[in-house]
């Protein structure tokens, strides 16, 4: 039997995230946008693209869950997308609404199904998801720690004029301005980029991608990323859908690890059909664990403030 995944939000992040899952084959899509034509459209759009790509999956778009029914994945995108000024944690209070409102409709349909959530504040939204739908929490995950960690690596390969395919980084910690990259397990073909770059160049590296998804909406001026979000995602997906028992670092709950309970941070991750699995725990330094707390206070802060 195929695989069926829901992307809720048919914007730029969940339409693109719908091409990729779609493209790379890992089953049935179902496109959900409560703006009357927008997913029907975009849905067809995708549809028709199928026989040029020589994909074989199908696409459908609509304005109720009810299509969503047994999803393996639900992909959560919908809310408000940051603009020029606007810190993730300025979107707390509407996309609150919106993502418990998603959830109530999406969960009870697919009593099985792993949610990855992609709306900011994305640990925030998980932690939201996690109480609407009454899932385990290895089944309600964070997309951010794949998306700031991809943004570490592409970095690192421009300073080094290198494939990016050689590097490596993890981003723990919240998806947000504290997040903690760490640069000692960093690496270019197995080398730590401590050996190969300047502690100078390495902060700003650092810098640049706590402030990557500000750096594009400064660009953008009228939007948010959405090519790198999508990707993440979609690799994400993939990982659960095909069991891959896959390391990744992403955003889950704690109880425990890294010091840390009732709080979604960003910390390596084993993704399997499970959704996170297990989680992986490595020794961090005094000042790692005290960057790591710093942002998990953070997220425990919004985390109050959703009233859940």
């Amino acid at each position: 039997m195929r695989k069926k995944i829901t992307v809720v939000g048919a914007g730029n992040v969940g339409a693109t995230t719908a091409q990729k899952v779609l493209e790379m084959g890992l089953g049935d899509v179902v496109l959900v946008d409560v703006v009357e034509g927008v997913p029907q459209g975009k849905g067809l759009d995708l549809a028709e693209s199928t026989p040029v790509v020589g994909i074989s999956g199908s696409i459908t778009g609509a304005n109720g869950y009810a299509g969503t029914a047994n999803s393996d994945v639900i992909i959560i995108t919908a809310g408000l997308a940051r603009k020029p000024g606007m810190s993730r944690d300025d979107l707390l209070a509407a996309n609150v609404k919106i993502v418990a409102e998603v959830t109530r409709q999406a969960a009870p349909l697919s009593p099985d199904a792993v949610i990855i959530v992609v709306t900011n504040p994305m640990d925030v939204m998980a932690y939201v998801s996690l109480k609407v739908s009454g899932f385990p929490p290895k089944r309600v995950i964070g997309m951010g720690g794949v998306l700031d960690s991809a943004r570490f690596r592409t970095f690192i390969a421009m300073e080094l004029g290198v494939s990016v395919e050689n590097t490596h980084a993890f981003v723990l910690g919240g998806h947000g301005d504290a997040m903690v990259p760490l640069p000692r397990f960093s690496t270019v073909a197995g080398i730590p980029i401590t050996e190969l770059i300047t502690k100078e160049r390495i902060d700003a590296l650092v810098e640049r991608t706590r402030t990557g998804g500000a750096e594009i909406v400064g660009l953008l001026k009228t939007g948010s990323a959405y090519y790198a979000p999508a990707a993440s995602s979609a690799q994400m997906a993939k990982a659960i859908l095909m069991d891959e028992k896959k390391i990744l670092p992403c955003s889950v709950y704690l109880s425990g690890q890294y010091g840390q309970k009732d709080v979604y941070a960003g910390v390596p991750v084993m993704l399997g059909s499970g959704g996170a699995e297990r989680v992986i725990e490595i020794k961090l330094t005094a000042d790692e664990q005290a960057g790591f707390d710093k942002s998990a206070d953070a997220v425990k802060k919004g985390q109050t403030d959703t009233g859940f």
